[in-house]
């Protein structure tokens, strides 16, 4: 065995532009700031206790919180990470432990690749 391969755990995500600016036009942006930073938060947490569910083993507490991440994700134009997580909801639907390892931990990367995302464009006017 002399050859080893790489594999690179980082993929392109990116927050729908089009989803924020929507937002910002339907409620103003003090209420859209709001709206951003309290899913943001959200996020953050439920992130967090997807993975403390996953190491309990309680499954069907995880699919929930897998999936009040979509509505939440998608909320804010994260539609790479609502789609992950759906993945997640679909490997515990189908019993396969490694494919539930396996897209939890694509879904908690790109949670975290998403967060930092919208983190930056706070920065950049809408």
């Amino acid at each position: 065995m002399d050859q080893v391969l790489n594999i690179r755990l980082k993929e392109k995500v990116h927050v729908d532009q089009d989803r924020l600016s929507a937002l910002y036009a339907e409620l103003g942006e003090a209420g859209a700031e709001d709206v951003v930073c309290r899913a943001m938060e959200e996020l953050a947490l439920r992130l967090s206790h997807c993975g403390r569910l996953h190491q309990n083993g309680t499954r069907e507490d995880l699919r929930k919180c897998a999936r009040s991440l979509i509505a939440i994700a998608d909320q804010i134009g994260m539609h790479v990470l609502a789609r992950v997580s759906g993945d997640v909801i679909n490997a515990i639907d189908s019993t396969d432990e490694p494919a539930i390892a396996a897209t939890l931990a694509r879904l908690l990367r790109i949670g975290e690749q998403s967060l930092t995302a919208i983190w930056d464009l706070q920065d950049i006017t809408i």
